[in-house]
């Protein structure tokens, strides 16, 4: 994966930041786009990758994201869209606002960020997608409407991309990780205690670790290897799949 040009969004942070760590020590030229300016230039600096600031909320900056990373480095080799964020309430008290967001972050920018990237990975005949979709994506659990509801887009977006860019080169794929230690999964402790009227070590044990036969939270390294696989031309032809990283959650 010599000078491919990889972009990863929510790379501040967690399992981008893994991922970001991972590709640039394959030798992949890496752009970490986050909305978090301050921890994405210092993410971005610790490892030699160039940051680029987005709110992925945004259309427009989805576009300029693309442009951008395209002006600097001539292109884009391998998506990796992982940049989202939850929120934990009741389906009556859902906000509409958080619902949009949730959507337009996880679902919409990377179908946005795809269709930016989509005609330099064809005319190269080579491209690698990889979506961080998560469990949810195929499995449910209560307070996650808009989470889980952008999460199961992810899959078949994955899909059908994947059926459109087989005859290209394109490979585009979902990695389905149960809980990873995260800070994401760290700040919601607290929001799914108070929603759930637990303790916050309860959170842990009775409903993050519930359904897993390996009782511990994932690492965000093992995420990112099995995305440094997936870029690669050792898969090139897996395509259109969705791979659990979820300690036999789903076995079930």
């Amino acid at each position: 994966m010599q000078n491919k040009v990889a972009v990863v969004t929510g790379g501040a942070s967690g399992i981008g930041l893994a991922v970001a760590k991972k590709l640039n020590s394959l030798g992949c030229k890496v752009v970490i786009a986050d909305f978090n300016l301050e921890a994405g230039g210092v993410a971005a600096e610790g490892i030699g990758a160039t940051f680029i600031q987005a709110d992925l909320s945004d259309a427009d900056q989805c576009r300029s994201l693309i442009e951008q990373t395209t002006q600097l480095h001539g292109g884009v080799d391998i998506l990796v869209n992982n940049a989202g964020f939850q929120h934990i309430s009741p389906i009556e008290e859902f906000p509409i606002e958080q619902w949009n967001k949730l959507l337009g972050v996880m679902l919409t920018a990377p179908f946005l960020l795809m269709r930016y990237s989509w005609p330099m990975m064809k005319q190269k005949g080579w491209g690698r997608v990889i979506n961080i979709a998560s469990v949810h994506a195929m499995v449910a659990s209560p307070f996650k409407a808009g989470y889980i509801s952008a999460k199961h887009g992810v899959i078949g977006l994955t899909k059908t991309a994947a059926l459109e860019g087989g005859e290209f080169g394109i490979t585009v794929n979902a990695i389905c990780p149960a809980y990873v230690r995260t800070p994401l999964v760290e700040n919601q402790i607290a929001d799914q205690a108070r929603t759930r009227g637990i303790k916050e070590e309860e959170v842990v044990t009775d409903v993050m670790l519930k359904n897993a036969a390996i009782k511990k939270l994932i690492e965000p390294e093992e995420v990112a290897n099995l995305v440094a696989f997936l870029a690669s031309d050792q898969a090139s032809s897996i395509t259109g799949s969705s791979l659990t990283i979820d300690s036999g959650w789903t076995a079930q």
